[in-house]
Parts: C-alpha cells; structure tokens; sequence
C-alpha cells in the first residue's frame, strides 16, 4: 500500500511548530491534539514551510528528566533534526522497516519540497491490518464460493 493512499484516509493535516517556541508550547501542542509528534518548522512565513526537526514526545520526556527548566527552552534545543521523511510514493511496508530499523515512531511526508502529511507507526499498523483483512475476506469468499 503506498503511504499516499493512507493519507488520503487518514488526513494531509500536519500539527507543525515553530523551531522558536517554546517546549511548553509543544507540550500544550501533543496534549491538545492527542499526537505523539509535531514537525519543527522554520518559523511561519516559508511558504512552504520547511521541515526544521520533528520534536516527540520522547525528546521531551528525555528533556525533562535532565531538569524540569526544559519547558523554557525552545523546541529548536530538543527537536531531531536529522529528519527521515518520505514522498507520498513510498509503501507501507518500506516505511514499516524504516521505522523499525531507525527506532522511530513519526515520518512527515514530504513531496516536491512540501509538507503533505505525517505518518506514524500505527498508521502504518492500521494500514497493514486492513489489507490483510481484505485478503482474508476474499479467500473466505473465493472458497464459499465453491470455486
């Protein structure tokens, strides 16, 4: 299944924050919206935006265990910036093992310079489990069938 098909189930809408605000902000950010993840961008008038860094839940928690002062700090200071992404070509399965070898649970997708989504491990999951549901629908139905 290609990534671009689960987003269009799953949504093209990207939470991102700005690289300068700060942690709390982000932290405000994941509770509100229920995510794991918000892309880092370089501040709001690139149009595109360009991908600066992801920040995770993990990178604060991280963050925090070293001094609750993190929350004052800017994103930028938290953020991953070795960013993997994908276009919107690339197949579940590759992303499956790219987050799997990497240890990471968010991919922005990005195509042709712009931000179009953001995919992560349980998208991927979910994805996974509905094709083989398909599967298994048909081969229920192939042999009920009497064929």
């Amino acid at each position: 299944m290609l990534i671009e098909h689960i987003l269009h189930h799953k949504g093209r809408e990207v939470e991102t924050i700005p690289a300068e605000a700060p942690v709390a902000d982000a932290v405000v950010r994941l509770r509100e919206r229920n995510i794991g993840a918000l892309v880092v961008i370089a501040g709001t008038t690139d149009d595109p935006p360009a991908v600066r860094g992801i920040i995770s839940e993990r990178d604060i928690v991280r963050a925090l265990a070293d001094a609750a002062a993190a929350l004052a700090r800017p994103v930028s200071d938290l953020m991953t910036t070795d960013v993997t992404t994908c276009d919107s070509r690339a197949t579940a399965d590759e992303l499956m093992r790219l987050m799997t070898d990497r240890r990471i649970r968010h991919i922005p997708v990005v195509d042709d310079g712009r931000l179009s989504g953001i995919v992560s491990i349980g998208d991927v999951v979910k994805s996974r489990i509905d094709e083989l549901q398909t599967e298994t629908d048909t081969l229920h139905e192939y042999l009920s069938s009497g064929r």
